[in-house]
């Protein structure tokens, strides 16, 4: 365990330790852990079971001991960043944040802030890559009989879900609000759960991971809509098809119809899709969502030809139909009687059919952490919090997660997301009110912090909470993907302000 004499808490008969750092308040026997098993009491004082964990740059050149250490000792080193994890926190609030850390960054006296934030507003946003319908919108997600969230708008190719919140967590029953919060720990260190659509499909979901959907991986993100296929691949089409059908649940795309088509000088076939017609060669509603082609109903494709112009089409007549990940595709032909009839598919239609799902992404489920940043992490940095949520706004600090950048929703507060896979293993943990613990960092520039009225009696060196935490820390390798959080920079022209970094 980690000694940190910084830890408050409150001794009781018997060796009791009272813990403050969650509302929940436990009351931690010796030799026991309190409910979220973070803290416990070793000897009648209270100690923190995970490490401070430090990344360090393994890529970068040697620098002098630690930059911005101001007892450089001669020996050399790489870049390390204090991360908010396994930092503590500051409820009940008006406390410093467990770390304030001064160091120097490309010459800049820069302060890096660190408290694990308890998020009971919090959530998660769930991009599922498939072309098949999970369910209908604003449809329940359930998770071990409980609601956890539920289906959102769908986007470009990924099916959508929102889960969490401080509704399922503290708005419902004391067992929702642990299903809940359970469900998005798991999510948020990278771990599957099963969750249940109603009215649609069971799910596997983990970040970085295929989806599941019903028991069968997902494979490919599609292309694009029907009618986008249809734009991508029409000059590869022209000379080996004379009509292409592209199946999409919500725009199917019809070749000589499309403006792709008439550019090409492609003649009308004939053929008349189902579904109501939106502009030329781009159909909406040609059958039911589902998890049959291009995310319909459908598994006879043939079902969505409505007629067949007998004044345009011609015998021998050559339709490609395909959905928009080229998984399911048909080629036929038409007879004396103008009827399709399925044929050998020609080597260079199957090349074409190859061709959509090279340009199909792998698909992936995506998990991202949303959260807004309260008092009690604010306070942790000034006495003023307003003055810190404004230097965020104007991009005068740069706000990371474990290290991981976030991005900063506009308007007004400190509303951040970030991927899950962009933070280190364990980043995130628990308490039992129920609530997510977050790591979450603040870096500016040490001039600006103190202007922010800062707790600048606080800050240590980096140099120093090293020496202090010694063997105890976590050491891990700086993600090389993720930007080194530095301290923004003027913005050119407007002194005194910082860039959005």
């Amino acid at each position: 365990m980690v000694d940190r004499t910084s830890i408050f808490g409150a001794a009781e008969a018997d060796g009791i330790v009272r813990c403050d750092a969650c509302p929940v308040l436990c009351r931690i026997r010796p030799g026991r852990a309190g409910a979220c098993h973070r803290y416990a009491n070793e000897d009648g004082r209270l100690v923190r079971t995970d490490p401070l964990v430090l990344l360090t740059q393994t890529e970068q050149p040697l620098v002098p001991f630690l930059e911005g250490a101001e007892d450089w000792d001669g020996g050399i080193t790489r870049p390390t960043f204090v991360t908010a994890i396994g930092a503590g926190t500051t409820y009940p609030d008006y406390k410093p944040a467990p770390f304030i850390v001064s160091s120097t960054h490309a010459g800049v006296d820069t302060v890096t802030v660190v408290t694990e934030g308890i998020f009971s507003y919090c959530g998660l946003k769930a991009k599922i890559d498939t072309d098949r319908h999970l369910g209908p919108e604003a449809a329940r997600v359930m998770h071990e009989g409980e609601q956890i969230g539920h289906v959102t708008t769908a986007e470009y190719g990924s099916q959508m879900l929102s889960l969490g919140g401080v509704r399922h967590l503290t708005g419902g029953s004391k067992r929702e609000g642990n299903v809940t919060c359970a469900a998005m720990l798991a999510l948020c260190s990278k771990q599957a759960i099963e969750v249940e659509i109603e009215g649609g499909s069971k799910l596997i979901l983990q970040a970085g991971a295929a989806p599941i959907v019903n028991g069968v991986p997902e494979t490919r993100m599609r292309v694009g809509c029907g009618s986008a296929a249809v734009g991508i691949f029409a000059q590869q089409w022209q000379g080996h098809v004379d009509e292409v059908i592209v199946v999409d649940d919500h725009i199917t795309g019809v070749l000589t119809e499309h403006q792709a088509g008439k550019c090409l000088n492609m003649r009308a076939s004939g053929i008349r899709v189902r579904g109501r017609r939106s502009t030329p060669g781009r159909y909406f509603q040609v059958a039911h969502p589902g998890s049959g082609w291009g995310g319909t109903d459908v598994t006879d494709p043939l079902s969505l030809i409505e007629s067949i112009d007998p004044k345009l089409a011609w015998p021998g007549l050559r339709l490609l139909l395909t959905s928009t990940t080229g998984e399911d595709f048909l080629y036929v032909e038409l007879d004396e009687a103008l009827r399709p009839v399925p044929a050998p598919v020609p080597a260079a239609v199957a090349a074409t059919v190859a061709r959509i799902g090279e340009n199909c992404e792998p698909a992936l489920t995506s998990i991202l952490f949303m959260a807004g940043a309260g008092g009690s992490l604010r306070a942790g940095v000034t006495e003023n919090p307003i003055l810190l949520t404004r230097a965020v706004q104007r991009g005068e600090v740069t706000v990371t997660m474990g290290g991981a950048p976030c991005y900063l929703y506009p308007g007004g507060g400190i509303t951040i997301m970030a991927d899950v896979l962009r933070l280190p293993d364990k980043a995130f943990g628990h308490v039992p009110t129920p609530a997510l613990v977050a790591p979450l960092e603040f870096t500016l520039r040490a001039d600006l912090y103190a202007a922010l009225g800062g707790h600048v009696d606080q800050a240590i060196s980096l140099a120093t909470l090293l020496e202090q935490e010694g063997n105890a820390a976590l050491r891990g390798e700086w993600l090389r993907d993720n930007p080194w959080p530095g301290a923004p920079g003027p913005w050119p022209g407007a002194p005194g302000r910082q860039s959005p970094g």
